[in-house]
């Protein structure tokens, strides 16, 4: 029988499953010592102690006192099994601990880990801040014995201490707590009985959060007058375990269902939770995957939450976080911790935006869009109210979170080094700006007003600015240059060979950048507007930000939402109450015709009330400094007025205001002077030595 070429038979195959293969996982080799370690692990060991071997210990962890109670309480299990044989567990406290560096050895230098004596002392003012407490009144500072201590003395007695320690301790039911005060002192025995030391320490109760706290400072000093050295081990787990120990007395222990239940809360929670550590731990134990299938050789702890942790799983997969790669068994991404970490700390960030405009009743007129979060990164300026100041992150670092409702109708989280903002607290104007990209308007226009070889003259300027029709005022607009060219004359950038003759590079622009950028430092700087609020500036007999906002004629991102529209209504209300004044003369709707230098006039009026009653205070004449006048005493100190700050100088006889330099901080009680410019600026004379100017 002859074939057909194109005749042939399909022999069908074995029947295969046509469902997508889950992402392939590459196993780890694993050799026979790490199947040892996975066993003594399942049994609930520590490999790392087999035959005596020990992980090493750290400088920090093995040395100082302490170390000894560590080594006793690190690794103790919380549960225990009842003579009925149910399963308890000892009460979870959470304590976080940071060591502050003062001072550096004798002979070493003092570098950027340092803290400095205000950072230090403001970080006890935000400790005593209000709405704290029960009653949302301020925190108050308490000792071994006494209920009410000044934090100030506290720290002047540690101000030659090498270093200083910080534990914030909160347990995980402290609501139930009696007296959260007394715990807190039974806990700073203890611990002076395993230190064998006395301490000295104040505390401060914090009712402000979900769960009650206490922020605790200790001097880094024994009883003997030495350093206290505390075993890196003792404060990672030593003191954790004592708190723990004593709220389990008050409380008793926990029962097995309430632990579950604690577990089963924590399934859908956005941030790392015991679940996802359980998970971790479990999938480097096989060095391959999570393994929580029914039949698989684990621990009792793993076996008892299986359907927690499986559920646990299934929400991590729907955040991309982990892959079930068969049935049962499940990988978790290396990235699931930090992004989970990340995302508790952006919740609490939300959270703490929310208590905020609740504390000022606007959690109903700001949305949840409205809300923006910046940390440290801010990117573009913001203007508007500061709504809260707190500690960042923790709480108990040196590091300052604002809220503030911007006039660009959002409400903005910030947050900055705490020397950035001191005197900024809830409901001031501010203007908070990241470090500048762009160079300046001011230092472009001194280069195209110079001459080819490179020289500058204010007087030609000035007419290129007239025939350009700069407004206002030509001679003030250059003016303003020339005070620029002031700032950077000192900084050695520019020469100034005569009054109306400067010495201007090429690149000036470029070089006043990195100039300004210098100045700045790293991170976002926040400037005071505004010391008090906008119904107060309606109102005030004297220069205000919305004085300046109204002669500035609309910003660019003022918004008709939030505080953008309270602001708008608030220059509307301004405007009526300087038309009653006749500072500005009323054009019909809404519309009013102001002289330009109305800024000035309401500040001078307001400098010469002030300046003179304060004179009268201190039994001396008042002194008006004017353009072209030169003025000269000791700086004895400032005050703030809601169109600036400004120095107070004494001469001995007189007495005067001028405006405030943030340079001058380091000369108060020295003798100063300097001769006062148009538009409100001071040309400052230090000693024998020219500068400061502004």
């Amino acid at each position: 029988m002859t074939r057909d070429e194109t005749e042939f038979r399909i022999r069908p195959g074995k029947p295969r499953d046509h469902q997508p293969r889950p992402p392939r996982v590459r196993r780890k080799p694993q050799g026979f010592l790490a199947e040892v370690h996975q066993a003594v692990r399942r049994a609930g060991g520590d490999p790392n102690r087999l035959a005596g071997k020990r992980g090493a210990s750290g400088r920090f962890n093995a040395r100082g006192r302490g170390a000894k109670v560590a080594a006793e309480l690190k690794g103790r299990n919380p549960w225990s099994r009842g003579p009925d044989g149910s399963r308890t567990r000892a009460r979870r406290v959470t304590v976080k601990a940071r060591i502050v560096k003062l001072n550096p050895q004798r002979g070493a230098a003092r570098g950027r880990s340092f803290v400095s004596a205000k950072a230090v002392d403001a970080h006890v003012r935000y400790l005593e801040r209000d709405g704290v407490t029960r009653d949302g009144e301020r925190g108050k500072v308490y000792s071994a014995t006494e209920d009410a201590v000044d934090g100030r003395d506290f720290l002047d007695r540690g101000r030659e201490d090498r270093h200083q320690f910080r534990f914030i301790v909160s347990a995980e039911v402290g609501v139930d707590l009696s007296d959260l005060r007394q715990t807190t002192r039974d806990l700073m025995v203890q611990m002076e009985a395993d230190l064998q030391t006395r301490l000295e320490w104040i505390a401060v109760d914090h009712y402000n959060t979900g769960h009650p706290h206490t922020h605790i400072l200790v001097r880094g000093v024994t009883d003997q007058g030495k350093i206290l050295n505390i075993a890196g081990d003792y404060i990672a787990h030593g003191i954790r375990e004592r708190a723990s120990e004593i709220v389990t007395l008050e409380l008793g222990r926990q029962t097995e269902l309430e632990v579950t239940d604690q577990l089963r809360r924590e399934i859908e929670t956005d941030r790392f939770t015991r679940l996802d550590r359980m998970l971790i731990a479990e999938q480097e134990a096989a060095n391959e995957f999570a393994d929580l299938r029914p039949d698989h050789d684990t621990l009792e702890t793993m076996k008892r939450n299986r359907a927690l942790l499986i559920a646990r799983a299934r929400r991590l997969e729907k955040m991309g976080l982990a892959t079930e790669v068969r049935p049962g068994e499940w990988h978790i991404s290396d990235r699931a911790e930090g992004a989970l970490r990340a995302l508790g700390e952006r919740e609490d960030i939300i959270k703490s935006m929310h208590r905020a405009l609740d504390g000022n009743d606007l959690n109903e007129a700001r949305g949840i869009s409205q809300l923006a979060v910046h940390r440290d990164k801010l990117r573009d300026r913001i203007t508007g109210r500061v709504l809260a100041r707190d500690l960042a992150g923790d709480g108990n670092g040196d590091r300052v979170q604002l809220v503030i409702d911007g006039t660009d109708g959002r409400v903005h989280q910030i947050e900055l080094r705490a020397d950035r903002c001191d005197g900024i607290g809830r409901g001031v104007i501010v203007a908070a700006a990241p470090p500048p990209t762009d160079t300046r308007a001011a230092d472009r226009n001194i280069l195209a007003a110079t001459g080819s070889g490179g020289t500058y003259h204010p007087s030609r300027h000035i007419e290129i600015a007239r025939a350009e029709k700069v407004t206002p005022d030509p001679e003030r607009f250059v003016a303003a240059h020339v005070r620029r060219l002031e700032a950077l004359r000192r900084a050695g950038i520019v020469e100034r060979w005569s009054e109306d003759h400067w010495k201007v590079p090429q690149d000036l622009p470029e070089r006043g950048l990195a100039y300004d950028r210098k100045w700045h430092g790293a991170g976002a700087k926040v400037e005071m507007l505004s010391p008090i609020g906008l119904d107060k500036q309606v109102t005030h007999d004297g220069a205000t930000w919305l004085d300046k906002e109204l002669m500035r004629q609309g910003s660019p991102d003022l918004r008709e939402a939030g505080f953008g529209l309270e602001m708008k209504r608030a220059i509307e209300r301004r405007k009526q109450v300087l038309v009653q004044r006749n500072d500005v003369r009323d054009l019909d709707e809404g519309r009013v015709r102001a002289p330009r230098d109305l800024v000035q006039r309401l500040e001078a009026r307001e400098i010469d009330r002030v300046g003179r009653a304060m004179a009268a205070e201190r039994g001396r004449d008042w002194t008006q400094v004017k353009p072209g006048s030169r003025f000269g005493g000791e700086l004895v100190g400032s005050t703030q007025l809601p169109s600036g700050r400004f120095a107070m100088i004494d001469n001995g006889m007189g007495f005067s205001l001028v405006p405030w330099n943030d340079a001058l901080e380091r000369r108060m009680g020295q003798q100063i002077g300097g001769v006062g410019l148009p538009g409100g600026g001071v040309d400052w004379m230090l000693g024998r030595k020219r500068g400061l100017g502004l």
